[in-house]
């Protein structure tokens, strides 16, 4: 890998963990830090919306329903264009969630995520977490 290389999938990996911190803190007006103005989720979760204010409005939501959401790495791989992480996923049911009041139930589960960058900013969003796990030891499936 050259030197320009390592620099853009170092820059990639950075960026991916802001979006992290964003989501953590739930600091929404930063999100187009890390998010291009016309980022597209291929795997939107239903009613997401499009570009960085509709992940906005789903994360908002999720951490609403889970104010404790955690992402942790457990593998990520940063190239010049991509960064996919594997992440466990943790929360307690602390608000409503797909109109289920709050259980106080934690649960904790598996996601992968791969992101394509430019110039540093996640630009398209492929995805997945294991949502039966969630909602099973939520008590709602």
């Amino acid at each position: 890998m050259t030197d320009d290389a390592k620099g853009k999938a170092q820059a990639n990996l950075e960026a991916n963990g802001r979006m992290a911190e964003i989501v953590g803190a739930g600091d929404w007006d930063r999100l187009r830090e890390v998010l291009s103005d016309d980022f597209v989720d291929h795997d939107p979760a239903p009613d997401q919306g499009d570009g960085p204010d509709g992940i906005g409005r789903f994360w908002q939501g999720f951490k609403g329903a889970f104010d404790d959401v955690a992402l942790e790495p457990v593998q990520v791989i940063s190239t010049e264009d991509f960064v996919t992480a594997v992440l466990d996923v943790t929360g307690t049911h602390t608000g409503e969630f797909l109109g289920h009041e709050a259980t106080n139930r934690t649960f904790k589960v598996r996601g992968i995520q791969v992101g394509r960058f430019v110039d540093g900013r996640m630009t398209e969003r492929w995805g997945s977490t294991d949502q039966l796990g969630i909602l099973q030891q939520l008590g709602l499936a």
